[in-house]
């Protein structure tokens, strides 16, 4: 399938896939009930979201984000669409809340699992620093329904939890093809918007969040990515330790700059957006995650050269539609990938028609590779 400028894989829309749920970490705001515009506070009518026990409700799904909160332009705003594009779909009562530190997460949850008006059909935790907390709350509630994304806990025994159903991506899947365009961009003389690339450069950047297994798992594929064009490239990295520090990300991606990196990828939540101000600090170029980031943080499209997109959103839309109608798998997990759709690599919206034919036609190709499976993508950095 020939792809468009704009996008390396057609992004399937929330109902393309079916029965999907999740619970995710990511950075903070206020623990207060949301709306699902994005505005905290107690107003029952703003964005959809009701918060007073409608009788008409027929299903009550309550949505406990990760830290960094809404207005991320990344991980929790992903998750936000798909409850949005849910409610417009559905009958729905919705709540949600938002944390500033993990050690909230466990009384957030149970506050939605304790409540009996509402009582709530769901509870989705979205990010993987919630899953310590999951572990306790489900067995103190067998009864409630959770989803998690980016986790998969267990107990004692390391069996899935029969009330929880899990939701993972292959996010290594779309890395290495943002390694694979970095790649190929750091050893060209490549220039648009805002910055460019050397043709004698070698140096490519990753800027993680919390470092844990899931964020290697973008690192992994970046470096193997990368490495798949030339083995003499060499990629930096640096894990903030947050989700929600914008300036340990344009501290650390300025490092990477100075250093000879053309290119960092992060994967940091709102702490990436330091990366971009480093970028257009430098005249160099960036790559976004979770969300086309070249959009929701626009005023740096002049440097994002593309976002390596993974559809919580889906996850979040097909956990509510499996409830409704009855069929929530829990005790399960569903893992998505290049193959349906669940990580994409998307060119950003102005600088993604400059990228020369044959990179962009390269890129294409290694995604079919992948989905075929012969390039086997590596999940672990030390594999690389």
């Amino acid at each position: 399938m020939k792809l468009g400028r704009r996008q390396f894989i057609t992004a399937a829309g929330v109902t393309g896939i079916a029965g999907l749920a999740g619970c995710s970490g990511g950075p903070s705001s206020d623990a207060t009930p949301t709306d699902t515009d994005g505005d905290s506070g107690d107003d029952s009518d703003g964005g959809g979201t009701e918060t007073d026990g409608g009788a008409n409700a027929a299903t009550n799904v309550g949505i406990v984000y990760a830290t960094g909160g809404l207005g991320d332009g990344s991980f929790n705003d992903q998750a936000q669409q798909g409850l949005q594009q849910a409610e417009s779909a559905f009958d729905l009562q919705t709540n949600s809340l938002q944390p500033q530190e993990v050690s909230e997460f466990a009384s957030l949850q149970q506050q939605f699992a304790s409540s009996t008006d509402p009582s709530y059909d769901l509870i989705s935790c979205i990010g993987f620093l919630q899953a310590d907390a999951l572990g306790g709350t489900a067995t103190q509630y067998p009864d409630q329904d959770f989803q998690i994304v980016d986790s998969v806990p267990t107990n004692d025994d390391d069996e899935q939890y029969d009330n929880v159903a899990s939701y993972t991506f292959r996010e290594h899947e779309g890395s290495y093809l943002a390694g694979t365009m970095a790649g190929l961009l750091t050893l060209d003389s490549f220039s648009a918007g805002a910055g460019e690339t050397g043709s004698d450069s070698t140096n490519l950047g990753f800027v993680g969040g919390v470092e844990s297994s899931l964020i290697q798992k973008f690192e992994a594929g970046f470096m193997a990515g990368a490495n798949a064009v030339n083995t003499d490239i060499d990629v930096q990295t640096n894990y903030t330790g947050s989700f929600n520090d914008p300036s340990a990300g344009r501290e650390a991606a300025s490092s990477m700059y100075s250093s000879g990196s053309d290119i960092v990828f992060h994967a940091a939540g709102n702490t990436g957006t330091g990366v971009f101000q480093a970028a257009q600090e430098a005249g160099k170029f960036a790559i976004g995650v979770d969300r086309d980031q070249s959009v929701t943080r626009e005023s740096y499209a002049d440097v994002i050269l593309a976002s390596m997109v993974k559809r919580v959103d889906t996850a979040v839309y097909s956990a509510v539609e499996a409830k409704v109608n009855d069929s929530f798998e829990t005790g399960s997990t569903t893992t998505l990938g290049l193959d349906d759709n669940g990580v994409e690599l998307v060119l950003g919206q102005q600088l993604g028609g400059e990228l020369p034919d044959s990179i962009v036609t390269e890129v294409e190709s290694t995604r079919q590779s992948i989905i075929d499976g012969e390039i086997d993508v590596p999940s672990d950095p030390s594999n690389v």
